[in-house]
């Protein structure tokens, strides 16, 4: 099993461009399409755990399910977000990336750069045309 794992929307240009950028610094990536198969609340917490970020930083927060399902609301649990993220996927925000120099939302795609084993060594372009270039690692 490779140790990157990309928690990937297909549907998503940010998700492809990640996923792009992890190919094109020589990883093949494992790829989780987490609608199809939502990480279980125990990971979504470890993953949160992970980044540094309270479990919140992982919602998509403009989805219309988001208030429908009062996630806004500040005194929901850990445990109570995972179990909607788990129960309505589309909730968890994307990319995820996990590697063995972190794990992160990779918003904007660059921040996948960061955590990568190996630094690009070529200029990448995004679908948009947009060029991210390659950079040493620092």
């Amino acid at each position: 099993m490779n140790p990157i794992t990309i928690y990937h929307n297909p549907q998503c240009g940010t998700s492809r461009n990640v996923l792009a950028m992890i190919r094109a610094g020589g990883e093949q990536p494992n790829v989780v399409e987490y609608l199809k198969t939502p990480p279980s609340r125990d990971e979504l917490k470890a993953i949160a755990a992970a980044t540094g970020e309270p479990l919140r930083a992982l919602l998509r927060t403009k989805q219309p399910q988001y208030l429908a399902q009062g996630l806004d609301n500040p005194a929901l649990t850990d445990d109570q977000l995972a179990d909607a993220m788990v129960a309505t996927p589309v909730l968890i925000n994307r990319p995820i990336v996990v590697t063995p120099r972190g794990t992160r939302l990779c918003r904007p795609s660059e921040a996948v750069l960061d955590i990568l084993p190996q630094p690009l060594t070529q200029d990448f372009v995004k679908e948009d045309g947009e060029v991210v270039p390659a950079r040493p690692r620092s």
